[in-house]
């Protein structure tokens, strides 16, 4: 059994590691070292402090993902991914180094008052990677729609006779010449820009479909598809987001999770509650937000709803329908009583991350 155990703090960045190294027997740590970001020497390091006793390593999650994580657990390592907003701050200190953050961390790690992220799979988190590749393209869409209307409204073509991108409204674009040929050059950017741009958010799209008829996505899926606003491109958001619905043991958990409970002060005996913290993922919150919309409608088992639930366990269904029920109910009694409907949707939000736990826990 080795005598001592080691706790390490790595500030990671692009070409550097900043890495400080505390024992438990000694209050003060060893000679803060930097080295290149490369394999080679971090395994050389690790290997070296692995003979003197049990290591412990954590590092802040960030823009340089997870492979130091990956490549210490490989050598048997015992690696930890700290989240950087939950790391305590003192309200006097002004000065920020490498060589401080490294010491900080190690001595929080030692004294166990960081906390820890899940680290998703290589699996899990190649499907994060395409879900926001798609959110990326629809931001692009977005943009490239702005700058085309935007640069037709410059030169007084506006369309006016139904809504903006219908089949009508494409032939209109599509039909648009411009005398001046530079004018016309641009206009043939804009609209062949857009036109690639959506032709990748299809692409995507029906790769995520692809994605969601396989093991093990397939069951979890179905049973999401049965809540109202969750289809099969936010029920693979919210899967590849969460990862592991199991992981949270009460719903209040995952509402934490995802920063839609309220914010709170309160001392003294006064209680004072602000908006939502909108801490943690800010992608699944933003999913589960715009699903909560559906709800200001009458429940309905309408034919759409009843092609997802074919197939699906009785009581989930059943779940399903009751959280139309419920959550209608409460976006209405919140607007009725004044409250604004964006308000009123971030509230139904909140109870449907609970519905949204229990059907996925029940998919396990």
């Amino acid at each position: 059994m080795k005598a001592t155990t080691i706790w390490v703090g790595v500030d990671v960045h692009k070409e550097s590691l900043t890495v400080s190294v505390f024992e438990d027997r000694c209050a003060q740590g060893r000679p803060v070292k930097t080295l290149p970001n490369d394999p080679k020497l971090v395994r050389k390091l690790f290997s070296q402090l692995q003979k003197e006793g049990e290591v412990h390593v954590c590092y802040e999650a960030g823009s340089c993902g997870y492979e130091l994580y990956r490549q210490l657990s490989a050598m048997g390592i015992a690696c930890d991914v700290v989240a950087p907003g939950l790391i305590p701050v003192r309200a006097t200190d002004r000065v920020k180094t490498d060589r401080r953050d490294a010491e900080k961390l190690a001595r929080l790690f030692r004294a166990g008052e960081l906390t820890s992220i899940r680290v998703p799979t290589e699996v899990e988190e190649a499907l994060r990677d395409l879900i926001r590749c798609r959110e990326d393209g629809r931001e692009d869409v977005l943009r490239h729609r702005h700058r085309l209307l935007k640069f037709l409204l410059r030169h007084g073509r506006i369309f006016r006779e139904t809504k903006h991108w219908t089949l009508d409204h494409w032939r209109w674009l599509r039909g648009q010449r411009f005398e001046q040929p530079l004018a016309q050059t641009v206009f043939t950017e804009y609209l062949s820009t857009l036109e690639k741009s959506l032709e990748r958010v299809r692409t995507l799209d029906q790769d995520i479909v692809n994605e969601a008829t396989k093991a093990p996505y397939k069951q979890l899926v179905g049973r999401l598809r049965c809540l109202r606003g969750i289809d099969t491109l936010s029920a693979m958001a919210l899967i590849a987001e969460i990862c592991d619905f199991e992981r949270f043991e009460h719903p209040r958990e995952l509402m934490a999770y995802l920063g839609l409970v309220p914010s709170e002060r309160s001392s003294g005996g006064k209680q004072r509650r602000g908006g939502i913290t909108k801490t943690g993922n800010g992608h699944a919150r933003r999913i589960f937000i715009e699903a909560a919309w559906h709800y200001r409608h009458v429940p309905k088992r309408s034919p759409k709803m009843k092609a997802r639930w074919e197939g699906q366990p009785a009581a989930t269904v059943e779940h399903a329908y009751k959280a139309q029920e419920r959550l209608h109910r409460r976006y209405f009694r919140l607007t009725s009583r004044g409250k604004p409907s964006q308000l009123a949707v971030v509230a139904v939000a909140r109870e449907l991350c609970a519905f949204a736990w229990a059907v996925a826990r029940k998919a396990a």
